[in-house]
Formats: C-alpha cells, structure tokens, sequence
C-alpha cells in the first residue's frame, strides 16, 4: 500500500452525479465499454452531463443507441456509438484503427462475470479475455490517443472477487485445473487491477494516469449468470445503485485532486484499505498491487496477443 493513501470527500453513498457537480468537461473526449448497460450507463450520462463527448463502446449498438438517445435527453455533450466486442481481437482492432484524435478518458467498464466455460476463436477462457486481455488490447492499441490528450485518465474497473482469487500465471486458461466460474472471474479482476499498476508506470512519463476502480456490488444485469448455488458462496454484500457505483469511476477518470495519483486501488471514492479478514468484502489485496505479477502479466498478455496473430 501507498505511504500517503489518497481520500476524497467522497463516500459510499456518492453518486456519480455528486462527483462531478463541479466539475466541466467541455473539450475532452471519452469512451465508456459496455455504455449501454449498468453502471456504464451512469458513468457515461455522468460524463455527457459536464459536457464530455463521449463514445459508448458496446457489443450491441441498437441497445448503445437507445440508452445515447436517452443520455441526449438530458443535455450536456455529444453521445455517439460503436461497435467493440471485447471478446473478439478483430473488433478490438476496428475500433482502435477508426478512432480519430486524441482521447482523454477511457473507462474500461465492460465485462462478463460468472459465466459457463466458454473460449474464444483463440481458445482463451471468455473471463479473461473479455475483462482482461480484451481491455487490454484496447488500451495499448489507443495508447498514441491517450498521450496526445496531455493529461489522459484511464479507468480500469476490478472487483471485490480479486480477494481470494491470485492470478495463477502457470494456468490462466483453466487448461489443467477443474473450471470454477467464480474463480475464474475473480482472477480476471486480479489481472485488471494489475493492468492498471503496470500501464501507469509505463505511461505515467505520456502524461496518462492509469487507476483501478472497484464500483462496489450492484444489481445489474451483470450478473445475470449467478446461481442460487454461486450466491450461497458468495459474502452476504452491501448493495449500492447503479449511480453510487458509477461514482468511483468518474471521480477516477475526472477528479482534479488525483491529477497524479496513478497505480492504485479504489472503491467506494477513496483508496482502498488493505484486505483484512474482518471485512470480507472490502479492501485491495496484496497480489492486485504486486508490481512483479503486474510487470509479468503485461509480458504475458503480450505474448498470448501476439502468439494469436494481435500483436
């Protein structure tokens, strides 16, 4: 953990709409993945409302339409769609080849949770490369756009399943331990939250702050593959709404307070305390911060990208 933990006057109970009441965006571009649904909904109304441009970057663009038609409703700056389905490398790289200009906000919200075992047209576990390897190639591949904003933000969204679930680098795939759906998860939000050490002290000297949310537990249709049986292993959770847990990604791609605040953990708008036994559901645990796992599996996904034929 950092010597000098970063606090806001931000709680739990922060909206998205409460972050970023004073703060204008007018000029700055930014893209939200899977803008069309959840909390993405809320971080990309929130951006739009300080007049942001903003691109929600969705599987399906007739769902991105409808929820930018609604967000446009409301005011604030333009809200445009495309297509990017972050388990697909082909699609990854279309969107990054059409992005024109400079980007000053990513936030990578998009993910699957929980689901069946499933691969990829490369034989990659769906968990990981959807939450993980597919947000990574989007951001290394708009990294140019990044730099050139000046001050870029990148949001990368973890979760409270990282606690118990280390990455196990020797078998990331689930090839040669039994398939655990939940498990599977929780090491896909471990490699996002070491994404974000990495990639910020790698791109810290471009001016791009890389930091990981955790958006706290919400009601979305995120998880829509939970069973009563995978609920029953799961902590008894402090559900917040869609708004409160939007909050902690705008205030990561926005806040003017964390201007250099890079390569750390936050949930609920302040950094996160270590993960003690007490509090089962709430804190960072050592091995999302390692900076050793982080450096080895930004080497991994490079390899994995490039074995593919992405790299």
């Amino acid at each position: 953990m950092n010597a000098s933990r970063s606090t806001t006057p931000f709680t739990a109970d922060s909206t998205a709409a409460d972050v970023i009441a004073d703060i204008r965006l007018t000029g700055r571009r930014a893209v939200v993945t899977g803008g069309s649904s959840g909390i993405g909904v809320e971080t990309a109304r929130a951006l739009a409302a300080a007049g942001a441009e903003v691109t929600l970057a969705v599987r399906n663009v007739e769902a991105g339409e409808k929820t930018a038609e609604d967000i446009r409703t409301t005011g604030g700056g333009p809200v445009h769609v495309a297509r990017l389905d972050l388990s697909d490398q082909g699609s990854i790289a279309a969107f990054v080849t059409t992005w024109e200009g400079s980007l000053d906000i990513l936030i990578n919200n998009a993910g699957v949770a929980a689901a069946p075992e499933a691969r990829t047209a490369e034989g990659w576990e769906l968990q990981f490369a959807t939450n993980h390897l597919g947000h990574f190639a989007l951001a290394t591949g708009l990294h140019d756009a990044l730099a050139a904003a000046g001050r870029a933000r990148v949001v990368s969204l973890s979760s409270n399943a990282h606690l118990h679930a280390p990455l196990v680098f020797d078998d990331i795939g689930f090839r040669t331990r039994p398939y655990d759906r939940l498990l599977a998860y929780g090491e896909s939000k471990t490699a996002t939250a070491l994404f974000a050490v990495e990639a910020n002290r790698r791109w810290s000297a471009d001016g791009i702050t890389v930091n990981t949310a955790n958006p706290g537990s919400v009601v979305t249709n995120l998880g829509r593959h939970l069973t009563d049986e995978d609920v029953a292993r799961l902590p008894a959770y402090d559900y917040t709404t869609p708004q409160q847990g939007a909050a902690t990604s705008v205030l990561l791609g926005t806040w003017p307070g964390l201007e250099d605040v890079g390569g750390r953990y936050f949930e609920y708008c302040n950094e996160a305390l270590p993960f003690t036994p007490d509090k089962p559901t709430q804190g960072v645990a050592d091995h999302a911060l390692d900076p050793e796992a982080a450096a080895r599996l930004w080497q991994v996904s490079l390899d994995m990208l490039a074995a593919a034929g992405h790299g």
